[in-house]
């Protein structure tokens, strides 16, 4: 039987890799894909294991392993590195006899595996992309993101606001536009009134969360949110005076990489859920101390709903030139 051996950080796994990992299983019979971590990696090293298990959990003949990047010693020549790369594969995996890579070290790691070397795009013709690359830019390398992977890259954007300031309308707009999806408010798939109870909040909470994570399987690029955590803690306290701790652990859960606060210089529109019309201004001044207190990053967004979509179209366009 030949094994061969593909290794990596795979941080993130992207189309590139697939492609080397499937070119290195057409020339063995068993290929160890060998993911190292570190403590301190951007993106958690469970998280990318589960990636390449799923990735793969169709094709018996890729088995993929993990280990603690703890022996590399970035200070040496790649001759010196890559021998005790070598001592440590031979001590914890089965005899490798095909070594299979798209970098510079692949020759003298084969060499003191004692296997023989096969090199595939060396030049990254085939995938022209890196797991830095995407990093730091995945919204601009979003194509070489797998599918399984880019809800992990998703921005998530909210329309965040007091009553009656179009934020429902501006996310549906906006995830047209930009032909995504948007996260409904939970709120109004709960409640007839505001008269609820402390368990209705956590419930609120928690349906917007679920929401959260399905419409972020779904989506492209970008994820529209009408509300969040906050805003569930701010009418918690507004009307129970306590806000449940579980809504503080559901804001944890969720990161938005910006709040978009909508100013209050729009038409008041009642319905039975909208009842603080007499208090705009100081519900406006709530809704953005809840920001600052939490030092989350947030535009303010004035004027009609015409302005408001054209500075919203601008902001998010930036978003997407900066990757």
């Amino acid at each position: 039987m030949t094994r061969g051996l593909v290794i990596g950080k795979f941080m993130p796994l992207h189309k590139g890799h697939i492609a080397l990992i499937k070119f290195a299983a057409w020339h063995c019979d068993e290929l160890i894909v060998s993911m190292s971590y570190s403590d301190n990696d951007p993106i958690d090293g469970t998280l990318r294991f589960s990636w390449i298990l799923e990735q793969f959990s169709a094709d018996p003949k890729i088995k993929p392993h993990i280990i603690k990047d703890d022996f590399d010693d970035e200070t040496l020549p790649l001759e010196d590195r890559t021998r005790i790369w070598a001592q440590k594969m031979k001590a914890v995996y089965p005899p490798i006899q095909v070594l299979i890579s798209s970098e510079p070290y692949g020759a003298p790691f084969a060499r003191h595996m004692n296997a023989q070397h096969i090199c595939f795009d060396l030049a990254r013709g085939q995938v022209p992309v890196s797991a830095t690359a995407i990093r730091n830019r995945p919204l601009t390398n979003w194509d070489f993101i797998p599918r399984i992977i880019q809800p992990y890259f998703i921005k998530k954007i909210c329309l965040y606001g007091p009553e009656s300031t179009g934020k429902t309308t501006l996310a549906i707009k906006m995830a047209r536009h930009y032909h995504t999806v948007y996260v409904p408010e939970a709120a109004r798939d709960l409640l007839a009134s505001n008269e609820f109870s402390a368990a209705d909040i956590v419930a609120i909470g928690q349906l917007q969360h679920q929401y959260i994570q399905e419409q972020s399987q779904k989506a492209s690029r970008l994820l529209f949110c009408d509300t969040d955590a906050v805003t569930t803690a701010i009418y918690s306290r507004l009307y129970l005076n306590h806000v449940p701790p579980e809504i503080y652990e559901l804001e944890k859960r969720t990161r938005y990489d910006l709040h978009l606060l909508l100013d209050i210089d729009t038409p008041w529109v009642a319905d039975p859920l909208r009842d603080q019309g007499h208090r705009r201004e100081e519900m406006l001044l709530l809704f953005e101390q809840a920001l600052q207190e939490r030092q989350l990053p947030y535009i303010k967004i004035s004027g009609s709903y015409p302005e408001r979509e054209i500075r919203v179209k601008s902001i998010i366009d930036q978003l997407l030139r900066s990757g």
